[in-house]
């Protein structure tokens, strides 16, 4: 079976339900100053684990909300089930589910599914990224001057210390400023060339999975720096490949 057909009949499912709900009252499960866990991230992610596990049941699933399958297999899908769950609250159309698989570490394939625009991004490992069927390219601008950057920047006071000057680097030299408020939209924009670079001080795999592939098939760059101290956490940059990032970093 194929994994990408899988794996993209569960982002459908996943973000029909999202679509759904959106502009409705939402359960919210868990609240603090700087996020927010709602009822449906947790949903969204046990659909999506039904039809993976369903189709492939000697699978783990790696999610933002919690694990499940066989925790030893070396097939790990790593879903983030609403990526901008802060803009889904608050009726911003902008939020996506975001999949990937990897074996023993290598990453397979991924999938970026927008379910208000119903844009699908998708790539496998040595393929092309592709938007709804149609292969894709990074940006071909080499200037920050014409540059569209998003820079993000977490709560926490490491990354308001590191996030904050650079964002306002960037600015000075930037055509404009991007705070999108989901990581994985911003990365499938990135492969798309709608932006050139995306940068952050800390993120979580299950934001990026997917998006490191489909930009890498693209012809851009993705750096990532591992955190010291919190396992599958990163900085991360990624870009077209082509503008001066030094310059703003």
């Amino acid at each position: 079976m194929n994994y990408l057909q899988v794996a993209e009949e569960a982002a459908r499912e996943a973000g029909a339900l999202l679509r759904h709900h959106f502009g409705r009252h939402k359960n919210v499960d868990q609240a603090t100053h700087h996020d927010i866990k709602l009822a449906l991230d947790r949903e969204s992610q046990e659909l999506i684990t039904r039809v993976l596990l369903e189709a492939f049941p000697g699978h783990a699933i790696y999610g933002e909300e919690g694990l499940a399958g066989d925790l030893d297999s070396p097939f790990q899908w790593i879903v983030d089930p609403i990526d901008g769950t802060v803009n889904y609250l608050h009726d911003i159309p902008h939020f996506c589910v975001s999949i990937a698989l990897r074996h023993e570490g290598d990453l397979l394939m991924g999938l970026i599914f927008d379910p208000m625009l119903d844009e699908l991004w998708t790539v496998e490992r040595h393929g092309p990224a592709r938007l709804n069927g149609r292969d894709i390219a990074v940006s071909s601008r080499t200037t920050l001057e014409e540059s569209i950057i998003f820079i993000g920047c977490g709560k926490d006071d490491e990354a308001l210390d590191i996030g904050l000057p650079r964002f306002e680097r960037a600015s000075r030299r930037a055509r404009k400023m991007r705070l999108m408020g989901s990581a994985a939209l911003g990365m499938a924009y990135v492969a798309t060339g709608r932006l050139d670079a995306y940068v952050e001080s800390r993120i979580s795999l299950w934001d990026i999975a997917a998006g490191h592939l489909l930009i890498e098939a693209a012809g851009g760059r993705v750096e990532l720096t591992p955190h010291p101290a919190d396992p599958d956490v990163y900085s991360i940059v990624a870009s077209n490949g082509r503008i001066p990032l030094d310059e703003i970093l």
